[in-house]
């Protein structure tokens, strides 16, 4: 929805690129590193964090799936983002958006784009630079749940992607 929300308004310096990935471990390996191949500057991963407070700067992508087995045999244990994160983390806490740098993506598939993400560029000389950001889920989302669930506003979250883009542009 903020992703959505943030290409109806956003005329930053950036030119924005959208995919949307399946959640099936091959298919969206598959699709990422084609993709991959425009050797964009910038890949900002997305992905709903239910519960969350705040939105979750992943710093690290690690080489392991939910059942503990390896993403890819013989590659790093993990890949740590290049991105100045801490830095867009204090931009986001200053424009009054709650924010934290993450040090673990988890073991599904968020984790997995990241890592991916970062070994494709890395092995082929790509300079695409990787971060994934969990997202608290939408008022709308967190209703269904009988509003037990914490939520962002749709607009708090596109203005931080928004930031954050600018940012890491910047950089």
């Amino acid at each position: 929805m903020a992703l959505i929300e943030l290409t109806r308004w956003y005329d930053g310096s950036a030119e924005l690129v959208t995919r949307r990935y399946p959640v099936e471990l091959t298919e969206m390996s598959q699709k990422l590193r084609a993709d991959l191949q425009e050797n964009y500057d910038l890949a900002i991963h997305l992905g709903q964090s239910p519960g969350s407070t705040l939105i979750k700067l992943e710093a690290i992508g690690l080489n392991i799936r939910s059942d503990g087995t390896e993403l890819l045999a013989n590659s790093p244990a993990a890949y740590r983002s290049a991105l100045p994160l801490d830095e867009s983390q204090k931009t986001l806490v200053d424009a009054g958006i709650p924010c934290e740098v993450s040090h673990h993506a988890g073991t599904y598939l968020c984790n997995a784009a990241l890592y991916l993400s970062q070994h494709y560029a890395s092995t082929f000389g790509m300079k695409t630079k990787s971060v994934f950001v969990h997202l608290p889920l939408a008022p709308s989302q967190a209703a269904k749940d009988s509003g037990k669930l914490a939520s962002m506003s749709t607009q708090m979250v596109s203005a931080a992607l928004a930031l954050m883009i600018e940012k890491l542009r910047s950089s």
